[in-house]
């Protein structure tokens, strides 16, 4: 990745015209969620790690209030005045440049703009894109204005950007494995308190790595049945509160407010498909727990079971699995060498996740390409399989990036 760090800062200076000197660079990861499949946004309990792929934003401070980006993954360029932010524009990446802007001038002042080229280093889908971006667009204008911003609040900014930005009623899950993890460890998450513990294995790192295979799906989660189910599940919430008699806030009802005990006892009165999002987010729960402990202990095949208990419950319970994304992870499921899968992101696009052993690369390349494709001849050339290691946290990156052979 050096090298293609140093051809977006070459290509940051030919098209600004700025000195390598200015030229900055962000690193924001992408993120896997082992366990805690679609329970953020209801408060609940969630494990992420960042991967060893990320979002790369070469940045330069202008001397005027333009921000002006160039992608090399998607065709044209982007502008704006920080004094006039345009609002969303449908299926425009440059939103999330805009979005970042306008959420850090809801509590800071933002003196100068910057221009900037921003790269992807995976396609695009289920593992947190749209998060790695939007916080890479954070600490770049947070680099240029000379503002100190601590992970909690960029955390708080992120969720500007989707939830009041673009429109997307997601949690806090994303944003902040890619902001608070460390490489080797699990990020475990208590979503309604914000508590997060950095979680050591005692397996041994050449026991396991983490497969993504992306699906050649493509779609935004704001076009997609996400935010249906984030409403069924305040539904769900609302119902258990009330008919329990327990005090409710207008319109802010979520799972996580509803003791296990209660679910237990009113949960066969909730409607269809109210019944199943319950459900899904009472047993993941309880699996995020169980697959804190067994990750803790090296137990890796226990986990890789857990993972496909979730994934399983995402497909019946959740109803999240869009064709394309079930036969992936019914095929991940019973492919050689891997511990267990489950989609990734909302799983109505994207890709599946995945624990494997290192030593099965093979066998799991030549597994899936022999199923996958067949099953779904639309996605032949263009899904992927990729083996990926833990990664630290979003950062600033210090110095030149190291070309040598």
């Amino acid at each position: 990745m050096d090298m293609q760090v140093q051809l977006l800062r070459d290509r940051l200076k030919a098209v600004s015209g700025c000195d390598d000197s200015e030229i900055r660079v962000v690193c924001s990861p992408l993120r896997v969620s082992p366990l805690g499949a679609h329970v953020d946004h209801q408060n609940g309990l969630v494990t992420g790690m960042a991967l060893d792929r990320a979002i790369y934003l070469a940045f330069a401070p202008r001397a005027d209030r333009q921000v002006r980006v160039e992608s090399e993954n998607f065709p044209g360029g982007m502008a704006f005045s920080l004094d006039a932010i345009p609002p969303r524009t449908d299926q425009d990446w440059g939103n999330y440049a805009r979005g970042a802007a306008q959420a850090l001038l809801q509590s800071h002042q933002l003196r100068v703009g910057m221009d900037a080229v921003v790269l992807g280093s995976m396609p695009i889908g289920g593992l947190s894109s749209s998060a790695a971006v939007g916080v890479a667009y954070l600490l770049a204008l947070e680099a240029v204005n000379d503002l100190t911003v601590s992970p909690a609040e960029n955390i708080e900014l992120d969720r500007y950007i989707e939830n009041v930005y673009l429109g997307l009623k997601n949690g806090v899950l994303d944003q902040s494995v890619i902001l608070l993890s460390d490489r080797d460890c699990l990020t475990y998450l208590d979503c309604s308190s914000m508590d997060t513990i950095k979680v050591p294995t005692a397996a041994d790192p050449g026991e396991f790595e983490i497969l993504v295979v992306y699906s050649g799906v493509r779609k935004t989660l704001v076009g997609t049945d996400y935010n249906q189910r984030v409403t069924e599940c305040q539904q769900a919430a609302q119902l258990l509160l009330e008919w329990s008699g327990m005090p409710t806030a207008n319109g802010a009802a979520r799972l996580r407010q509803v003791p296990a005990e209660v679910y237990q006892d009113l949960c066969n009165r909730l409607p269809v498909p109210l019944d199943r999002r319950a459900r899904h987010f009472f047993t993941e729960l309880q699996r995020v727990r169980e697959g804190v402990e067994a990750w803790r202990a090296g137990d890796i095949g226990r986990l890789g079971e857990l993972m496909r208990d979730s994934g399983s419950s995402s497909v019946y319970n959740y109803e999240s699995g869009s064709p394309h994304l079930t036969s992936l992870y019914r095929i991940m499921c019973d492919c050689p060498g891997v511990y267990g899968a489950r989609f990734s992101g909302g799983g109505f696009r994207g890709s599946c996740i995945g624990l494997s052993h290192p030593d099965y690369r093979d066998e799991i390349t030549a597994y899936i390409g022999e199923r996958y494709p067949i099953a779904h001849p639309d996605i032949a050339d263009c899904y992927s399989i990729h083996f990926c290691q833990s990664a630290e946290a979003a950062h600033v990156m210090n110095g030149q990036p190291d070309i040598s052979p």
